[in-house]
């Protein structure tokens, strides 16, 4: 089935079987591996992309639910050759990461938490929002850390894409959930608003695309 749809900026065709899910053709049939799979139910936030400007989870979003739309994977946050974007840059500096396996996910959900909820993040809050990422390594305070400065650095500008008003962006996501339980109703418990839009690298980019790979 042919779908098109904008990835990272570029125009793109995609040929699939319709039941294709788009975490699987990002990493299969495109090689960006940035996005992960950690559990196909989504549960665990691995596979986050942004879907409009949206975090979606990629393990349970069907590639032609893309069609029309805006595609951004983690390898698309900044351009190769181009500064971090800031929340890399503080997922970095701050070690917001062990493993790396759950980085990608959590960063592509951090950026959406600052457009929908603005620079000025307090623990709790950001605690919240990362319920339906999970890291397997426990490393959340550094992770929370990260997301709190990522997002003030984010408000000055440096690197970030998109307008960001000072109290934030809303944007409920309702019609894709309802799109993904009509393409997928035996997955309907799990589409809230919170837990698939909300929550629903090479070099030292892949601390945030090549630690990401695989």
């Amino acid at each position: 089935m042919q779908t098109g749809f904008t990835l990272n900026g570029t125009p793109h065709t995609a040929d699939a079987p319709a039941e294709t899910l788009l975490a699987d053709y990002l990493r299969d049939e495109l090689g960006l591996t940035g996005t992960h799979i950690g559990c196909d139910t989504s549960q665990c936030g691995a596979c986050v992309v942004h879907l409009d400007g949206k975090a979606v989870k990629s393990c349970t979003t069907l590639a032609v639910m893309a069609d029309g739309h805006e595609v951004k994977t983690i390898e698309g946050l900044a351009a190769d050759g181009a500064p971090l974007h800031p929340m890399q840059e503080a997922f970095r500096e701050h070690h917001g990461l062990q493993c790396g396996f759950c980085t990608p996910g959590m960063i592509m959900t951090a950026v959406d938490l600052v457009h929908r909820k603005g620079h000025d993040l307090s623990d709790e809050v950001i605690r919240e929002e990362l319920e339906g990422n999970l890291c397997r390594c426990t490393g959340y305070q550094n992770i929370v850390e990260a997301i709190r400065i990522g997002a003030r650095e984010i408000s000055r500008g440096a690197g970030c894409d998109g307008d960001l008003p000072a109290g934030g962006r809303g944007g409920g996501g309702g019609g894709l959930v309802a799109a993904f339980a009509t393409a997928r109703p035996e997955l309907g418990h799990q589409l809230t608003t919170s837990a698939v839009v909300a929550v629903p690298f090479s070099g030292v980019r892949s601390v945030v695309a090549e630690s990401s790979s695989g």
